[in-house]
């Protein structure tokens, strides 16, 4: 996943957390940004303003549901899943 790292660490992806704000206090992706999943709707002009957007939460199930949302409004992003998974990645 060195891609993965490489492409965070120079901007050029861009990873959103999809958890409540206070899952995202007890932990998350140095780095990321809290968008929580019910927000979405109100904020798809910041998506679409992103490039490069890797989605994530506490297991995966929210992230899902919010690439299906993004994509269906023609957004282009990724699911990243858990983001233990995607901090694990960016870390080894």
């Amino acid at each position: 996943m060195q891609n993965l790292a490489q492409e965070f660490a120079t901007g050029k992806l861009k990873i959103v957390d999809v958890r409540t704000p206070m899952e995202f206090m007890g932990g998350h992706v140095a780095g990321s940004v809290n968008i929580p999943l019910n927000e979405l709707p109100n904020r798809l002009d910041e998506f679409k303003s992103m490039e490069n957007i890797l989605l994530c939460c506490a297991s995966g199930g929210r992230s899902m549901q919010a690439t299906a949302y993004l994509r269906n409004n023609g957004i282009n992003c990724s699911n990243g899943g858990s983001w233990l998974q995607v901090n694990y990645e960016l870390n080894s």
